[in-house]
């Protein structure tokens, strides 16, 4: 088949740790080991990051408005416009990896110069409008201010000019349809996991990574990897986690991430919180970090209770190295998930349901090793990143055929 050159358009990537960068990641590096050729458009959020770097053959431009800050992102729509115009000679398609603001630059440079171009939402409501609503509270103004639906409206006619959407789960495909996006035009494509770096190791590599990292040997821990943001559950995790540490006083919790530039973000309120409560001695945080995987493969559950995600990332790299999952059935994870066979549900922000959840793989670790070892069936069986890119290789050279 003909080689593809795809720009992939989106808000932050790499080195920005997320689940829409890791994807963005992983698409790109698997359409350059199929041969094909990548650039990546992306604002420059961190001014230590330089404006052009290359990654092996796949280069990355970095837009201002450089540096963090909420309102900032929306600058990408406007700086995004010209070096999607300057680069054309360089792609035939732009893919918009979270197109809730950048979308209608990708839309209109397409067909102002003939290109294809798909849209994918990375989160619940980026159609709807929903997505923007915590924002606008901070910002004392409501969905259904005027100039804000006036805004939503015009750019949803936009949007659906695109040649194809894709969606990460069924409820994200409702979504579109229910906004006017033609059924015809909605191509379900899951999120994926590297399974070759996320994997089980056996139990003395496991030793040896906790002595690297410095976590006790006798401890059973219970990870959550991810953005320290309010609506994972995380302030709850920690309420029940007081509670579990009198239970089981060898249980450790570590945090592997940062709140980051989201709105949501809550990882001083958590830093707070264990500072107040003397759990210091049974919760860590490791700050921003690139092993992630090590990290996984040195714990014993991972705990996963949002509120609302459309499909986490974390999750099913932490299945693809076999830990049992404690989660809740919101989004795609109730697809992904079965309860009591590859891991437990609990219902968002219910306290006993998850103290039990935590208090039960604590206490039984063959239970705990039989949902683990399901869990890693499940996604390598569905969500490897070789599987998931083939279905974009095929749909790309269909919207471009």
């Amino acid at each position: 088949m003909k080689s593809l050159r795809v720009c992939i358009f989106t808000e932050t990537y790499y080195p920005v740790v997320g689940g829409g960068e890791t994807q963005a990641q992983l698409l790109a590096e698997g359409l350059t080991a199929n041969g094909h050729s990548v650039i990546i458009i992306t604002r420059r959020s961190d001014k230590s990051l330089d404006k052009r770097e290359k990654y092996g053959s796949i280069t990355v431009h970095r837009l201002p408005p450089a540096g963090s800050g909420q309102l900032k992102k929306w600058g990408l729509l406007l700086s995004g416009f010209p070096r999607l115009v300057s680069l054309r000679d360089q792609y035939d398609l732009i893919f918009v990896s979270g197109f809730r603001i950048i979308g209608v630059s990708a839309v209109l440079v397409s067909k102002l110069f003939h290109k294809a171009c798909i849209l994918k939402a990375d989160s619940q409501g980026e159609m709807s409008g929903d997505f923007f609503t915590s924002g606008l509270q901070k910002l004392g103004a409501s969905p259904k201010w005027l100039p804000f639906r006036l805004f939503l409206g015009v750019r949803n006619l936009i949007l659906k000019k695109a040649d194809a959407f894709t969606a990460i789960s069924s409820d994200i495909a409702v979504e579109l349809a229910a906004n006017g996006v033609k059924t015809n035009d909605i191509h379900i494509v899951p999120n994926s996991v590297d399974i070759n770096r996320f994997v089980p190791v056996s139990i003395e590599q496991k030793t040896l990574l906790r002595d690297r990292l410095g976590i006790p040997q006798t401890a059973t821990v219970v990870i959550y990897t991810g953005r320290l943001v309010s609506y994972k559950g995380l302030p709850l995790l920690l309420r029940v986690w007081q509670e579990i540490c009198d239970k089981h006083p060898n249980a450790r919790l570590y945090f592997v991430g940062t709140g980051g530039l989201d709105i949501h973000n809550c990882e001083a309120e958590l830093k707070t919180y264990v500072e107040e409560n003397g759990l210091a001695p049974y919760v860590h945080f490791t700050g921003s970090v690139q092993n992630v995987p090590e990290y996984l493969q040195a714990s014993d559950i991972f705990a996963f209770p949002t509120e609302n995600d459309a499909f986490p990332s974390s999750l099913i790299e932490a299945m693809a190295c076999a830990l049992p999952v404690i989660t809740t059935p919101v989004g795609a994870i109730k697809t992904v998930v079965i309860n009591g066979e590859n891991g437990v549900f609990v219902q968002p922000g219910d306290f006993q349901q998850l103290y039990q959840a935590i208090d039960r793989l604590l206490s039984d670790k063959a239970l705990a090793s039989l949902f683990g070892l399901a869990a890693l069936k499940t996604v390598r069986a569905n969500y490897s990143a070789d599987t998931v890119t083939g279905k974009y290789i095929s749909l790309f050279h269909d919207i471009l055929a």
